[in-house]
């Protein structure tokens, strides 16, 4: 026996029957929750996750600093913020007996307090105006990633919050900034480094010598390929950093075994459509496998409707019927008519209707423009247009619920917390605090 239509779409509508629902407020209320991380594929709403997460949570009376490392300007709009920079500033307007601090990445900046603080000033100095440096600390392969490592370090070291929520990067993968400390400390560890800081170590005239005879090939090479000049700032540049390179590894080590630890809470941020569940699921397993504690999944913008019982098939017949009235029973007194061979592709009127009607004329109604009979047709296509955006929705929910079904059957440990799609975007403290809501409610309410 088929399934029943109106069954079916209760199912579409209905939230993660078969899935562990994620309990938000009890994990933003834990005192050993420390760390937030909300990590996912770009567009998913990261973002404002993040910041409607540290809202509740100051509103449920933590101290909060939400980390963005997302260039655009939403979380300080949505914050009345003018502006975000590496500083946490006093989110206002927040209720309860919590704060909201928050603050943007800024990655050079981060790049020059890490040498500040581990070289001496007239080092740092030259460190800071070394033209390779400047390259290096700007725009780097996975500087990005590293510098939010240090920064999430340097708030976590500095013990002044209860609850640090991290937006992660918008790279194509969200996980890049757990690989970011290992490719920085393998580009400081390399051989290549090694080799132009060996000079340095030496110093004087064992380092000169060493330099003519030992690298003159090597640097004859590398000087063709970069330019001498870029050659001799990335040697001055090596020479200045040597005594900070342990402390670069040093650090990511330690962050990253932060987040190994049980205060950290990992969330992975997704909307229900197949390429991002899919790199959700990528997320799931990465994760997985790096110890890392993943306690659940956000499933941004899931669209619902209050109309479910009303399926796409049975919607789509009743436009049809509406468009095309001669399929469906005619009005009282005419069904002597209905199974007429001249009922279909004629344009003669009956016989009745004809004996009625003076040769060559339409019928009094017809003829009045703004007839009850053209209004009627008005209301008609109306309704039927209305009744086909209603089958739209009621399949994009059907595949909406078959992606997060194939999500929850391969990943049915993880716990899911379904995010309504919202008519607007959000820009203010209302917006996010209603995100907030929809993250803790127990069955939130689609549109």
């Amino acid at each position: 026996m088929s399934p029943d239509p109106a069954e079916a779409q209760d199912a579409a509508r209905s939230p993660l029957s078969s899935a562990r629902r994620l309990d938000i407020d009890a994990l933003l209320d834990e005192p050993k929750t420390r760390i937030v991380v909300c990590c996912g594929s770009g567009g998913v709403g990261k973002t404002t996750t993040a910041a409607a997460l540290g809202l509740r949570a100051a509103e449920r009376g933590r101290k909060v600093v939400v980390l963005t490392i997302d260039p655009a300007k939403r979380l300080a709009q949505s914050m009345g913020i003018d502006s975000l920079d590496n500083v946490p500033r006093r989110v206002k307007g927040t209720e309860g007996g919590g704060e909201l601090h928050a603050m943007m990445l800024d990655m050079k900046r981060t790049f020059d307090e890490v040498v500040e603080a581990h070289a001496d000033r007239e080092r740092a100095a030259a460190i800071l105006a070394n033209p390779f440096y400047q390259s290096l600390s700007a725009g780097f392969a996975g500087t990005q990633e590293y510098m939010a490592m240090e920064k999430l370090g340097q708030l976590r070291a500095r013990d002044e919050w209860d609850l640090i929520v991290v937006d992660t990067p918008p790279s194509r993968s969200a996980l890049d900034f757990l690989d970011a400390p290992k490719r920085l400390g393998s580009f400081l560890d390399g051989r290549l480094i090694r080799l132009l800081t060996a000079p340095a170590k030496l110093g004087g005239r064992a380092g000169m010598a060493f330099l003519n005879v030992g690298m003159s090939m090597m640097t004859g090479t590398l000087g063709k390929l970069l330019g001498g000049q870029l050659l001799k700032d990335v040697q001055t540049f090596v020479a200045a950093m040597d005594t900070t390179f342990g402390g670069f590894r040093t650090r990511a080590d330690a962050t990253f075994k932060l987040l190994q630890a049980p205060g950290t809470a990992f969330l992975v941020v997704a909307a229900p459509e197949r390429d991002a569940l899919r790199e959700a699921a990528y997320f799931v397993e990465r994760l997985a496998a790096e110890d890392m504690p993943l306690v659940g999944l956000v499933l941004n913008r899931v669209h619902g409707s209050g109309a479910g019982r009303l399926s796409a098939e049975r919607a789509l017949t009743a436009a049809e019927n509406l468009e095309d009235p001669r399929i469906v029973d005619q009005a009282g007194g005419k069904a002597g008519l209905r199974n007429s061979p001249d009922t279909y592709d004629s344009s003669r009127p009956p016989a009745s209707e004809a004996a009625a009607t003076p040769s060559g004329q339409g019928s009094p109604a017809d003829s009045e423009e703004g007839s009850p009979a053209d209004a009627e047709r008005s209301v008609d296509q109306f309704t039927a247009g209305l009744l086909r955006l209603h089958a739209e929705r009621m399949q994009l929910l059907s595949r909406e619920r078959r992606t997060r079904d194939r999500f929850t059957a391969r990943h049915p440990e993880v716990a899911v917390v379904e995010v309504p799609a919202l008519p607007g975007d959000v820009h203010d403290l209302t917006g996010l605090r209603d995100i907030g809501d929809r993250l803790a409610a127990e069955r939130p309410e689609h549109i």
